[in-house]
């Protein structure tokens, strides 16, 4: 199945839930409603062969509302056809989870949490993955203070002497 042909079987199973279908340089968007990206995603595995999720990512669009992308890039691997997903949100009102679909999902958006602050609605165990506990905000965000990062400092007892 060609990445047109999944955006048209995407179409056609979930109607005004697919709210748009992008091209550009031979890849294939289809971007969907916040609350149908399990249900899609779930489609896209079982019906259409897309059983690999290669990541979940993020784009903050400081000036827009919603203001995030959050993109699903999945695979098919037995015809080795790419597509990708998208939905807009806002860090309130993250999509659902889609770690019943795809359990690697966790880790993609725990970091998505982590570093745009976006909430995955049902998601076991939102927590910081990439940066240190104590860490205070987002870092990807367009808003967040470059000239004023301050690192967690190392706690006493858990620093060890050089050899």
């Amino acid at each position: 199945m060609t990445p047109d042909e999944t955006a048209a079987a995407l179409q056609e199973r979930f109607g005004e839930a697919v709210q748009d279908v992008l091209r550009f340089r031979g890849e294939v968007t289809a971007v969907v409603a916040p609350e149908s990206i399990p249900d899609v995603a779930l489609f896209c595995r079982d019906q259409l062969g897309y059983t690999f999720l290669d990541d979940i990512s993020a784009v903050d669009w400081l000036d827009r509302s919603p203001r995030f992308d959050i993109v699903y890039q999945m695979t098919s691997l037995t015809e080795w056809v790419r597509f990708r997903l998208k939905t807009l949100v806002d860090a309130e009102t993250g999509p659902r989870t889609v770690i019943p679909v795809w359990p690697a999902a966790n880790w993609a958006e725990r970091e998505v949490w982590d570093l745009f602050g976006i909430e995955f609605d049902g998601h076991p165990d939102l927590r910081r993955l990439l940066l240190p506990d104590g860490w205070i905000g987002h870092p990807l965000r367009k808003d967040f203070p470059q000239t004023q990062i301050t690192l967690p400092r190392p706690r006493a007892d858990k620093i060890e002497e050089a050899p």
